[in-house]
């Protein structure tokens, strides 16, 4: 599976341009879907494989357009959504009931918080799941609870945020400060000099916490972890899919009012869906993981 051969978007073309160029592949039918997953996975039919790429590269970049607000290029967002798409696609199970969509969520998201933990001048962050959930969600928590200044958070804030997203308190300050105050490229020449031969930030840079295997191990188990929940999937008909994954596996919730249009019943009839989903979808985690042999922490 090749990704020279996909649309890519660049600061020359323009974001618009390239939107315009993906709406032209047309979404899959979930036979067609399901054919094509079929060719794929028994026959490596690489027209079958990019067919389902470039279906859901709509898809990609609306997950990748959630993540502007870490002042990276967006192109280059774009770009690591639809590599996580194409792993997605090389791992997709048809015969397990769910839609690509819902399997592709989750490697497009790691593909892209991948890129910007790299991509971010935060060395000593650490790489802690914690750490991470607080890197991906401060913003987020402090939109929520209307702490929107730009400095030092207020004492009650710091407190609020520490217990929501489960770090210390000296965390949520550290990491605060790091991310109002702005990131420099690694690639910034060290004392303003554009010769060759500067040296560049990157080159300065030691994480003194580096742990290449326990790094590895981490990211093997929430792999494993993802491809637990999209199995457990399978249990969901195709209503309780819909509804929990844009109620609950969406960057921006889909609000009951407008699946209760969608689905022309009551707003409490929603909600009940969700929660019996939400219910299925746990006690079925919690089964595969233990015929794998897996701690279930759903």
């Amino acid at each position: 599976m090749s990704y020279s051969n996909l649309p890519a978007p660049s600061p020359e073309q323009g974001l618009t341009r390239y939107m315009q160029e993906i709406r032209k592949f047309p979404m899959l039918e979930p036979e067609e879907e399901y054919m094509l997953g079929k060719a794929w996975r028994d026959h490596e039919d690489s027209e079958a494989a990019h067919r389902l790429v470039t279906s859901h590269l709509r898809l990609a970049a609306k997950i990748a357009m959630g993540y502007r607000g870490y002042g990276l290029p967006v192109a280059e967002v774009i770009s690591e959504a639809n590599v996580g798409l194409m792993q997605a696609v090389k791992r997709f199970e048809p015969e397990k009931g769910f839609r690509l969509s819902t399997y592709a969520m989750w490697w497009i998201r790691a593909s892209i918080q991948e890129y910007i933990l790299r991509s971010w001048s935060l060395v000593k962050m650490g790489t802690t799941s914690a750490q991470k959930k607080l890197f991906f969600n401060l913003r987020k928590v402090k939109n929520r609870i209307g702490a929107l200044e730009e400095g030092d958070l207020r004492p009650e804030n710091v407190e609020r945020i520490a217990h929501d997203l489960n770090v210390s308190e000296d965390e949520v300050i550290s990491m605060n400060r790091r991310m109002t105050g702005g990131d420099a490229s690694l690639n910034a020449r060290v004392g303003g000099d554009d010769s060759d031969g500067a040296a560049e930030w990157q080159d300065w840079l030691e994480d003194e916490h580096a742990d290449q295997a326990s790094d590895y191990a981490e990211k093997n188990e929430l792999n494993a972890r993802r491809e637990l929940m999209v199995e457990a999937m399978a249990v969901l008909n195709e209503r309780e899919q819909d509804i929990l994954t844009q109620r609950k596996l969406q960057d921006k919730a889909t609000t009951l009012e407008e699946l209760s249009g969608e689905y022309n019943v009551s707003r409490e009839r929603i909600r009940q869906i969700e929660v019996r989903a939400f219910e299925k979808l746990q006690e079925r985690m919690k089964e595969l993981a233990r015929e794998k042999g897996m701690m279930a922490r759903t």
